[in-house]
């Protein structure tokens, strides 16, 4: 992976390089599936140099692997999306938790990363993310006291999360206090999707009480709203679009009543490292379903009374998959900004072919995602020859814990021994089954391991 330096001149994270040569220090052993015997000791780095075939290299079934040549094209294609249409990017880093992605979705533009839950931002701040947007109200106390000194240490680190209640202020501002807090913390009011949707104030009656119990606390600093139009109830483009206005509209009635605190000058150390926090106005959503909604409805934002920071927070881009998001990717309905690619590729062996129109291979719901959609047989690599051809005839209708089950019609060519490529759906629960995965080129070289801390 190349180096780099995070965004140019905000010190938002850490660059590619810095992270490689943290975790490329890591020894190959029995804790890492798929990994050729013949590594053991070897550390990941080393691994990597050695630019071994995936296929011919010792790697064992079931293996996964991504694309290194998707990779890259989606995250080149989420920085020029963000550029295009004047947004900030903070990609949901629970996707694929790992550092090395991080860094290159930081060289690639990123504001910072988006997190779910405490054990992901101290992830996150193990590997120098200097920004991180925690998308949940945050409540927990032992997690309070760490992120007040955490934020104490390093004036460079700037946190936000969500905020939906009047008792989540309350205990928010009781554990900071406690903990002996100097810095507040950055909160967004987040407006429910609706009725019956996920997390969120359901109105904008409670939205201001919220508002409200955070301007009496001196420990949390309003700064802006925020919510996930992915929840919206029978969500369509206008039900979507309606939903973000509603968002919007609630920053604009802050703005007016002056709910959103000036930004005084911070008692930081002013070191080089340092973050420079605007006084701005932020307003979030974005998931990776509807972010083309997110961009036109953003675009729309009227003037405010300090500059406005759109923050779309989509994830599973960096590797797309062959299922769920294939279907549901806003680029099928607005081609002309480019489509991405999927990255997941799971390669499994055929141990048992008991009759023609029945066979097994050797990667169950241990390996792959199997939440939303079955693996989908792509590619057959005949084990004595090493030519790939298509999976003609082959579909998977089935997981056990480590087996495979493939139906074959007729024309299916497969027999024990042969490796099938199987595309994987939903990002999140593929990535989190791994904790290293080769990066492949086309020609099945593996050019690095990427590391995962689910």
């Amino acid at each position: 992976m190349a180096a780099g330096t995070g965004v140019a001149g905000t010190g938002s994270g850490s660059g590619s390089g810095s992270t490689d040569r943290a975790l490329g220090d890591e020894r190959v052993d029995h804790r890492f599936k798929g990994l050729p015997p013949d590594a053991e000791g070897l550390t990941v780095a080393a691994l990597a140099a050695q630019r071994r075939s995936l296929f011919t290299g010792g790697f064992t079934t079931p293996v996964l692997a991504l694309s290194a040549e998707s990779v890259e094209h989606n995250l080149a294609l989420l920085e020029s999306y963000s550029a295009r249409h004047g947004l900030a990017f903070a990609p949901h880093g629970k996707t694929s938790m790992s550092p090395q992605l991080f860094a290159r979705q930081l060289d690639h533009g990123a504001w910072g990363i988006t997190a779910a839950v405490p054990h992901q931002v101290r992830v996150y701040r193990a590997f120098g993310i200097r920004r991180i947007f925690l998308a949940n109200e945050l409540v927990d106390a032992a997690a309070l006291r760490w992120l007040a000194a955490e934020l104490d240490r390093d004036p460079g680190f700037r946190f936000l999360c969500y905020i939906d209640s009047v008792r989540g202020v309350e205990l928010m501002d009781e554990a900071l206090r406690a903990a002996g807090a100097v810095r507040p913390v950055e909160v967004v009011v987040e407006l429910g999707a609706g009725e019956g949707a996920r997390t969120g104030a359901r109105t904008e009656a409670e939205c201001a009480a919220v508002a409200d119990a955070v301007a009496a606390v001196a420990t949390l600093r309003l700064v802006g709203v925020a919510g996930y139009e992915g929840e919206v109830p029978a969500a369509d483009g206008d039900t979507v679009r309606a939903w973000l206005r509603r968002l919007v509209a609630l920053a604009a009635d802050f703005d007016k009543a002056g709910r959103f605190e000036a930004r005084t000058a911070d008692t930081h150390s002013g070191t080089p490292d340092e973050i420079a926090v605007p006084d701005e106005i932020v307003i979030s959503a974005g998931g990776s379903a509807w972010f083309d909604a997110v961009a036109d409805v953003f675009a729309e934002i009227p003037p405010l009374s300090r500059p406005v920071l759109k923050l779309l927070r989509s994830g599973a881009y960096i590797s797309h998959d062959d299922g769920h998001y294939r279907h549901l990717t806003p680029f099928n309905r607005v081609p002309e900004e480019g489509a991405l690619q999927p990255a997941f590729r799971l390669w499994a062996q055929v141990v048992s072919r008991p009759s023609p129109a029945q066979a097994f291979v050797n990667a169950g719901k241990r390996d792959a995602a199997y939440d939303l959609d079955l693996p989908e047989a792509q590619v057959v690599r005949d084990g004595r020859t090493g030519t790939i051809r298509p999976a003609a005839g082959v579909t998977v209708t089935g997981l056990s814990d480590q087996h495979g089950w493939l139906t074959t019609a007729p024309e299916a060519e497969l027999e024990v021994g042969d490796w099938v490529g199987m595309g994987l759906s939903h990002p999140c629960t593929s990535f989190d089954k791994w904790q290293l995965i080769p990066l492949v080129e086309a020609d099945g070289t593996v050019t690095d391991l990427v590391r995962t801390f689910f």
